[in-house]
């Protein structure tokens, strides 16, 4: 149960430095895990507020960010994959159930697609409807083993960045949910995959003021739906910078 008080504790204080995060005040550990219990032992401090929201993306040609030079703003996307429900989903397994094994099949599909591994990502947003899942998530994404997501919890380190906001480093790596994921940021339920799109983009253009992650050159983004699916995406940063950017 610590654990994912943690991981509910890490979002709240990332959301407190996002504007359009629903929820933008810091609570204690001790408030998150004395909230009343959803399903032992997740509490209502560790599960997303469901809310009202909405996002958008454009999606371009190569072509037509050049012919405008948009090379400055433009964040391209390296591969993408959706898995469906597997046998495993109904099977007997919790973690299943909650999209691990299509997340871990749709992750595997990226980073072969990309030639990118999971060490060489900067900046993840995952769907943590609730903290457990982001947890879940830690394996099913390949940023450890299985069996040692905790270890990136419980070593985890707050750093200041450039902007003078604080975001927790996992395994000296990684940032998950700068955003404040769906437990800070609210789950509107369709726009949330676009929300973390958002989000990303602005991560690697360097937009995302108290919550920026300094450096981050390539980012991954989970979403998950029960019915279910499963869907991974690999953006990076935009490597032709030829001409200046008309934004």
């Amino acid at each position: 149960m610590d654990d994912f008080v943690k991981i509910a504790y890490k979002n709240r204080r990332h959301g407190a430095n996002n504007p359009r995060a629903t929820l933008q005040r810091v609570v204690s550990m001790e408030s998150i895990a004395s909230k009343n219990v959803l399903c032992h032992p997740i509490t209502l401090g560790m599960s997303a507020p469901t809310g009202d929201g909405g996002a958008a993306a454009i999606v371009c040609s190569e072509d037509f960010v050049r012919r405008h030079n948009l090379h400055n703003k433009a964040v391209e996307i390296v591969a993408q994959h959706m898995v469906t429900d597997m046998p495993s989903s109904f099977g007997t397994s919790f973690m299943d159930l909650s999209g691990y094994s299509m997340a871990e099949k749709a992750a595997q599909k990226c980073y072969h697609e990309s030639g990118i591994g999971p060490k060489q990502v900067d900046v993840l947003e995952v769907h943590d409807c609730f903290s457990c899942n982001e947890l879940f998530m830690y394996e099913a994404l390949q940023l450890v083993p299985k069996g040692h997501g905790t270890n990136l919890v419980n070593n985890a380190k707050w750093i200041k960045n450039k902007n003078g906001g604080m975001v927790c480093k996992l395994g000296d790596r990684w940032v998950v949910n700068p955003s404040g994921g769906l437990e800070s940021k609210g789950h509107p339920i369709g726009a949330t995959g676009l929300g973390q799109c958002a989000e990303l983009v602005w991560q690697l253009r360097g937009e995302a003021d108290q919550r920026q992650v300094d450096g981050a050159q390539v980012a991954l983004q989970h979403n998950f739906g029960i019915g279910g699916a499963a869907v991974v995406t690999m953006y990076r940063k935009n490597q032709d910078k030829t001409y200046p950017s008309k934004l």
